[in-house]
């Protein structure tokens, strides 16, 4: 048995495909179709059951996955340890973010953080909160960009900035600030189910039952949200850094709730055992240096809830 054998596995359940898996291992299928065949014959079982497509894991597979998945965990910790030792910032530090904020978080810290720390691979990659949770705590990602509380046991919680949110809509309104009861819900575009803001919407505009409308719009994307409000279809709820993209004659459309103003808690989140801590401090450093200053205290917001 070696650490290649069991990274091999994990590769397997995880995309529960030989070829997926091997490629994402950048090794042919039959060699790690045989080096996960060696690993079965030497342990007298069957980790996977072939006859089935996908291929999914046989109960004692599920044990011996598990406990894969430890060793490989308590190796990086190994490495990790002697790194921070050594007091040098290299290795891959694997993040992952929610879609609501990479496309108008990602750049104003991607290439500061790269051209300061030459010697971090740095892996980003998008995923709904849920997602993130489940990658962290299978060692599939290092970090989490996403919106807290999370509520989460196994998981810690770092804030980073708050983030005001905004209503923008197809129409005006006869006041300038808005109360969330201002809102008809029956105009509200949302995100689908799994968006952390779609949570934070419905909450705040205690939306339980929805009036029936023209158009029932659910969308992954806030892009398309702001474009159907421009043409003049219903309101959304934005968030700060999302109104920044928007051009003056759009803003024209954008009103500000009264205070308190609801606003999302933007944090990093890693698994409670995480060791990686120079990286991330580093990490939360870039991050700060490209966000406004009046987002950085949450005086005078009111936190909404996913």
């Amino acid at each position: 048995m070696n650490l290649q054998q069991l990274e091999y596995v994990l590769a397997v359940e995880r995309h529960r495909h030989f070829a997926k898996a091997a490629a994402s291992c950048h090794v042919t299928q039959p060699t790690l179709s045989m080096m996960v065949q060696k690993l079965e014959e030497e342990l007298e079982i069957k980790i996977f059951d072939r006859s089935k497509q996908p291929v999914v894991p046989t109960p004692i597979g599920e044990l011996i996955i598990e406990q894969a998945r430890k060793i490989l965990l308590e190796v990086s910790r190994l490495h990790d340890i002697l790194r921070q030792q050594k007091s040098s910032l290299t290795g891959n530090l694997r993040v992952g973010i929610i879609p609501t904020l990479a496309p108008y978080l990602v750049h104003r810290f991607i290439n500061r953080f790269l051209e300061k720390y030459p010697g971090v691979h740095l892996s980003v990659s998008e995923h709904v909160t849920s997602a993130i949770l489940k990658r962290l705590k299978k060692n599939q990602l290092d970090v989490g960009i996403l919106v807290s509380p999370l509520n989460d046991a196994a998981i810690r919680e770092t804030p980073l900035f708050y983030e005001p949110l905004f209503v923008y809509s197809s129409h005006g309104y006869e006041k300038h600030y808005l109360l969330p009861e201002d809102i008809e819900p029956e105009e509200l575009l949302l995100l689908e189910e799994g968006h952390c803001l779609r949570s934070q919407i419905m909450n705040l505009c205690e939306l339980r039952r929805r009036a029936e409308s023209r158009l029932n719009y659910q969308s992954g994307s806030l892009e398309t949200l702001m474009r159907l409000v421009g043409t003049g279809q219903g309101v959304t709820i934005l968030p700060a850094m999302a109104v920044e993209t928007l051009s003056t004659e759009q803003r024209l459309h954008v009103f500000p709730f009264c205070a308190p103003v609801p606003m999302r808690e933007v944090s990093l989140a890693t698994h409670r055992d995480f060791l990686k801590n120079d990286l991330i401090a580093v990490l939360r450093e870039e991050i700060m240096e490209g966000i406004p200053e009046e987002f950085k205290s949450k005086t005078g917001m009111l936190r909404v809830e996913i």
